[in-house]
């Protein structure tokens, strides 16, 4: 590998469907550089820029080098926020919005040719949720009964009124039918919207939500998510026109698709400046095929086949078996079907968490299925040749880093989607 070719990098990170603003990204990175420096032998420095969260730069000494990185992160959790704004009845109205989308369209059969845990961890919150609304219809349905049972004790004891007769029968079936339902709902909707305060351990409603925006166009992007891509191409372009020498978007989760996207779009647009830095994207635990896969994500499938001809950039897809919330070492552009003839990315690697952490890291974390979404940008205590802090703040470019290398093994890479067609 060349000792030197970057000294200064712009490095624009694309968060997955997160409401939380940036900050918990630039602490995430605080904390973990120092913890793999110390592991691998170099050091990495940050410093805030004040006033901003969104924004933070760093200093690394790693092989003899010293190199200056600037961050930013590219942010959408306003519009994560807006789309979380459901009540309960919402989201039970998106949870048949979703399972329509999927079923309809046989998507979900063709993903699960691809990976199950994926699609586990999308039947989880349909689940859940299904399970929620089960617990709080029985406890209704017993609380009912019985405060109508005692009720009908209290009114034959009291009135004198029989309710197997004629008459006090006729009555006694309206109240017992009226009260029945009024102690049905008093006990049923408090009791979803307790489970719904208690979301932030059990994250079913968080995934609906993530689901569900997904889902809402069968693919087609949003208007307010397609502008803010836009916004996301002018920001890595503005980039381009700087000193740097490497400029490195990451895309993590969903993420991922907005990171194709908006570079897709910077290249068609002609933005991409003949000699300007070295441009590198990096998609992290991508789980592209969910959208990919609907009938309407006719300008992803287009930016997908783009990309993966573009000569002028490096494109590296990693993620790890281990992570159920990713379709793991599959190729996002040929199992969607859109592969160009001479299709060049992305190189797809396996962050292989069973090797790269030791087996008492791998025993205490691997039923923890969301930290595993997120040890990509974590440090590994047994580092192999990914190593998120080198790419991003080393002294050389991801294409350098990854020269010759060739794609993992277990790669997926049979076409798999129904849905072929691409914007024009």
């Amino acid at each position: 590998m060349p000792q030197q070719s970057v000294k200064m990098r712009r490095v624009f990170y694309i968060p997955g469907y997160d409401p939380y603003p940036p900050r918990r990204y630039r602490e995430l990175y605080r904390v973990e550089a120092a913890k793999q420096g110390d592991i691998s032998g170099y050091e990495v420095d940050l410093e805030n820029v004040k006033g901003r969260q969104d924004v933070w730069a760093t200093t690394a000494y790693m092989d003899g080098a010293q190199v200056r990185s600037g961050f930013e992160v590219l942010e959408w959790h306003d519009i994560v926020q807006d789309t979380m704004d459901r009540s309960v009845l919402g989201t039970y109205a998106q949870l048949v919005q979703v399972a329509f989308a999927y079923l309809s369209s046989g998507a979900l059969r063709r993903l699960s040719w691809l990976r199950i845990g994926p699609i586990l961890a999308g039947f989880y919150p349909v689940l859940m949720l299904l399970g929620q609304l089960v617990v709080a219809m029985v406890a209704g349905k017993i609380s009912a009964a019985v405060v109508t049972g005692i009720l009908a004790l209290i009114i034959g004891a009291t009135l004198g009124l029989v309710v197997n007769d004629p008459t006090g029968g006729a009555v006694w079936g309206w109240i017992d039918w009226l009260m029945g339902w009024a102690v049905f709902a008093a006990v049923v909707v408090p009791l979803l919207h307790w489970f719904k305060a208690k979301d932030k351990n059990l994250f079913a409603y968080y995934l609906m939500h993530d689901l569900a925006y997904t889902a809402q166009m069968n693919g087609a992007y949003p208007d307010d998510l397609d502008d803010r891509i836009s916004q996301f191409a002018r920001r890595i372009a503005s980039a381009l026109a700087s000193p740097a020498d490497e400029v490195v978007v990451v895309g993590h989760s969903s993420g991922a698709q907005l990171a194709v996207s908006a570079v897709a779009r910077l290249v068609r647009e002609g933005m991409l400046p003949a000699n300007g830095p070295a441009l590198s994207v990096l998609t992290l635990g991508q789980a592209i095929p969910m959208v990919s896969f609907l009938p309407k994500a006719d300008v992803l499938r287009r930016d997908l086949h783009d990309l993966a001809g573009e000569d002028r950039i490096t494109w590296v897809d990693v993620s790890a078996p281990g992570d159920g919330c990713s379709f793991a070492l599959c190729d996002p552009v040929s199992v969607t079907g859109v592969a160009p003839e001479a299709q060049r990315w992305p190189l797809v690697l396996s962050a292989a968490y069973s090797k790269t952490l030791s087996p008492e890291r791998w025993a205490e974390m691997k039923r923890k299925f969301f930290r595993l979404h997120f040890q990509y940008l974590c440090a590994f205590d047994r580092p192999g040749d990914y190593d998120y802090f080198r790419i991003t703040a080393g002294p050389i470019t991801l294409g350098e880093r990854f020269a010759g290398r060739k794609p993992s093994m277990k790669r997926i890479d049979v076409p798999a989607s129904r849905f072929r067609s691409m914007a024009a």
